[in-house]
């Protein structure tokens, strides 16, 4: 594996981390500011909003930087923004420095997927792209419970001691060993805004933000499924959990060999027609405990074996503005996060059950099904056209 690589899988797991620690840090940090939970929530949302705003802002200022250059400056960004939740004195200040700490998450990633691509070895792009978000999924294995243990356990600044001390080691070793990369020639504002005026582009966002939503909607209330329907004592969900980080690390390979060996759209429609399938049988099934184990390490690895097609696929749709491209895409997968949850949380609110938002997330995956069909058959539209 090729230590340029590496590198970014780092600036990957400070990201999981910093992102999917804060459910589980909620409690304390809201006893510790004398806040509400449901005000503390308003940190997750903080940081995606973060993310949704930086994603293209931050792309487009760097658009004419040297790769390296610029992923340096994201996880300095990275670093010194979640540095600032360890000094908070007061909410207000731990808000802001949420919001800070999501503006470099998606240029950092769409930076990193087209730079990951122009390192791969030929035909091994979506696997190299893996590589790189195989951090994001360790964070969820192994990060995200480190995090939390320490915050209910010590102190939650700690947790962002921790987070802080990944991302300088993301510095220093995209420093010491990614390699200076040209950049792709002077690319003017127009000329990456342009990529919005394709339909394809709003197709595949569509894709992301929804079908890609049947996910959070899974995710967003596991802990309550697992309670409640599947049964299991509030303290096991902690553990549990790791069997779903588990999933997420091997389908995030998977994904990237799948979109190698076969053309990525086709790919995304197969994959969200196993979620359709998956979620189904997580909804009528989850009462059975062991039955329950397996489809929270199944779930896992079908959602994240979705990434890197799709990743693959806005990189090719996007020519000349792959960067910003990547980076909206991110912005995307945030908004899907709070698609899934809000609508997730909707039969809740009506009385239904605890498995009633694996559902809604069957929904948002057909609804992605459908768009991405719409996008194969604009795709053999233009290529006829081509052709003749």
């Amino acid at each position: 594996m090729k230590k340029s690589l590496i590198a970014l899988s780092l600036g990957g797991l400070t990201i999981g981390i910093t992102e999917f620690v804060m459910m589980g840090l909620l409690p304390d940090i809201a006893s510790d500011m004398n806040v509400s939970i449901p005000v503390a929530g308003y940190l997750i949302s903080a940081y995606a909003l973060g993310v949704v705003i930086g994603a293209p802002l931050l792309v487009i200022l760097g658009r004419n930087f040297p790769p390296k250059k610029m992923l340096l400056i994201l996880a300095l960004l990275l670093t010194l923004f979640n540095a600032l939740s360890i000094i908070a004195p007061n909410y207000n200040f731990l808000f802001a420095s949420r919001f800070l700490s999501g503006l470099p998450h998606g240029a950092f990633f769409g930076v990193g997927a087209v730079v990951a691509s122009r390192l791969a070895d030929r035909g091994k792009e979506a696997q190299a792209i893996s590589i790189m978000f195989s951090g994001l999924t360790l964070a969820n294995l192994i990060g995200v419970p480190i995090g939390t243990y320490i915050g209910h356990h010590f102190i939650w600044r700690y947790t962002f001691i921790l987070i802080a001390i990944v991302g300088l080691l993301t510095f220093l070793f995209i420093f010491l060993w990614m390699p200076k990369l040209e950049k792709s020639g002077d690319v003017n504002m127009k000329t990456q805004l342009l990529f919005f005026k394709k339909t394809e582009a709003w197709l595949i966002i569509g894709i992301t933000a929804i079908g890609f939503g049947g996910l959070f909607a899974w995710i967003s209330y596991i802990a309550p499924l697992l309670i409640n329907i599947s049964g299991f004592l509030p303290e096991n969900v902690s553990y549990i959990l790791i069997l779903a980080g588990f999933g997420m690390v091997v389908g995030n390979f998977v994904g990237g060999k799948l979109a190698d060996k076969f053309s990525p759209a086709p790919t995304v429609f197969a994959l969200l027609f196993i979620m359709v399938l998956d979620l189904i049988m997580v909804y009528f099934f989850s009462f059975n405990q062991y039955v329950s184990l397996f489809f929270t390490f199944l779930t896992g690895a079908i959602s994240f074996s979705v990434i890197a097609p799709i990743q693959m696929l806005m990189i090719k749709t996007a020519k000349d503005s792959e960067m910003i491209a990547s980076a909206a895409l991110q912005a995307s997968f945030n908004i899907g996060n709070a698609l899934g949850a809000f609508l997730g949380g909707l039969p809740l609110a009506a009385g239904y059950s605890y498995a009633s938002p694996n559902l809604i997330g069957v929904g948002m995956a057909i609804i992605g099904m459908i768009i991405t069909f719409g996008l194969i058959q604009k795709q053999k539209t233009v290529l006829k056209l081509q052709t003749e």
